[in-house]
């Protein structure tokens, strides 16, 4: 089900009309429970048992991690099978095709023919996500960070929250959790919020996301008839199209799961302002990035070591975090590119004194947003090329090969789609250097009444409403 259908529209208002109807914590639990999964099975009924699965088995093991106090073995043991049963149906269905295909192309480098046979499995709709959900509680509670939750019902409500089930954030036991705990009353204040935060949310996704979409894949998908020009121009769409896109999904969780009386976290704080690599992380994907930091950086060793070891570090996490994103060697090339430039950045930085480096002037910040974006920019291509051939192919047109813009779906619609996108760029820009100003979000109620309405109107007269489903489903 998503999020800009009528099913939708049809089904958010009851659930929340229900949920709050319902005066039992156990009841508006349990109904928010099947409420999620009904969610999820709209897309495969049956993928449904993949969640459950998981969410039996971590809910059991971190509960029998009290009983194997004391013993270190069994302890670790535990979480061990705890990981690979969470992990073992995203590696089957994300990734076996993929390792199968690179493990025949690098036999026939040595002369050798192999024919593994092809497995055609439909990704799981937020497999990613959910599983890494799970994973984060399991280990939390393994280091004793996070005390097992005893009642299945409400873990199982914690994994499968449909505002945020499909695409993220991927939220932490210890802020989620507690949540459910605790019968929450009808916030208005909140409830608002959130309307602002799904409205803003459908204005990225519906007036900016859909209407670039046509141009970038029209681009990308026959790049070699395209010259550099609107190469350029496409990936410039991109960048802005994946951060509205997702971004969007975002936004609209964070406002469905506050009308609820839920607060989820921020996941996105203008990234494309970020004037360095290390910046424009702690701005982006931010519930990814610091589960990432958490749980395979820190474990690594962090930046509590040498320079290269740290430098090691940053490249690994970033690596893993491309092949989170799918099976191709194009996130990979995406995963490594940011990894790179940031253990390069790591390396410089600790061999600078530490004043220098942990105070850039405004020379430095005023260079560092354009290389920034310039970098974010070549990375994206890797992301959206079909593979690296194309990637490359794309990086040469755009600098070697310029010529006049292809019209796509028309220069309307392209103007169009520049207005919406400066649009955001303002709105971006007010909330990063001058936050005290508000319109939709304003204190008085004739501002931020007339702001969402204007919003409201601007969005009925210019989304694209046939658009697809969200970008991030994929991963």
């Amino acid at each position: 089900m998503l999020f800009n259908s009528l099913d939708f529209l049809l089904f958010f208002p009851a659930v929340c009309l229900i949920s709050h109807a319902l005066r039992s914590l156990r009841a508006r639990n349990l109904f928010l429970l099947a409420a999620s999964y009904w969610f999820y099975m709209n897309w495969r009924a049956e993928y449904a048992l993949l969640i459950l699965w998981g969410t039996v088995l971590t809910w059991a093991l971190s509960n029998l991690f009290a009983k194997a106090a004391g013993r270190p073995r069994l302890r670790k043991a535990l979480l061990i099978t705890g990981l690979v049963g969470v992990l073992a149906p995203l590696f089957i269905f994300k990734y076996l095709t993929f390792a199968a295909t690179s493990i025949e192309a690098l036999l026939r480098t040595t002369g050798l023919k192999m024919q593994i046979p092809a497995f055609e499995l439909i990704l799981p709709v937020g497999i990613s996500f959910f599983s890494f959900q799970m994973i984060g509680y399991l280990v939390d509670v393994y280091k004793g960070n996070l005390q097992a939750e005893k009642s299945f019902s409400r873990y199982a409500l914690f994994v499968s929250f449909f505002p945020q089930l499909v695409a993220g954030p991927i939220e932490r036991a210890r802020n989620l959790l507690p949540q459910f705990a605790s019968l929450r009353k009808f916030d208005p204040a909140l409830a608002t919020d959130g309307v602002r935060m799904m409205l803003w949310g459908y204005f990225m996704k519906l007036c900016v996301a859909e209407r670039v979409a046509p141009y970038v894949n029209a681009a990308y998908n026959n790049w070699e008839r395209h010259n550099g020009t609107s190469l350029l121009l496409a990936t410039f769409f991109f960048a802005f199209q994946i951060y509205c896109d997702f971004c969007g999904y975002s936004l609209i969780a964070r406002g469905v799961a506050a009308v609820l009386g839920f607060r989820l976290m921020d996941n996105f704080r203008r990234p494309y302002l970020a004037t360095s690599l290390k910046e424009f992380w702690r701005r982006w994907h931010i519930s990814l990035s610091t589960w990432f930091m958490d749980y395979v950086y820190i474990p690594l060793g962090g930046n509590r070591c040498g320079r290269f070891r740290h430098a090691y570090n940053l490249f690994v996490t970033f690596l893993l975090s491309g092949i989170w994103h799918g099976a191709n060697w194009t996130f990979i090339a995406w995963g490594a590119i940011h990894g790179a430039m940031l253990a390069v950045t790591a390396v410089w930085r600790r061999g600078t004194s530490a004043a220098k480096a942990a105070s850039p002037g405004l020379v430095s910040r005023l260079l560092g947003w354009p290389v920034t974006f310039t970098v974010v920019l070549i990375a994206w291509i890797f992301f959206r090329a079909s593979d690296v051939t194309a990637a490359f192919g794309i990086i040469r047109k755009i600098f070697t090969e310029p010529g006049p813009l292809f019209p796509g779906d028309g220069f309307p619609n392209q103007a169009l789609a520049i207005l919406c996108i400066g649009i955001l760029i303002m709105r971006e820009l007010k909330e990063e250097f001058f936050p005290r100003f508000k319109l939709l979000t304003s204190d008085r109620f004739f501002v931020s009444a007339v702001s969402a309405a204007a919003l409201a109107v601007f969005i009925i007269l210019t989304a694209v409403w046939h658009g697809g489903e969200f970008i991030y489903f994929q991963f």
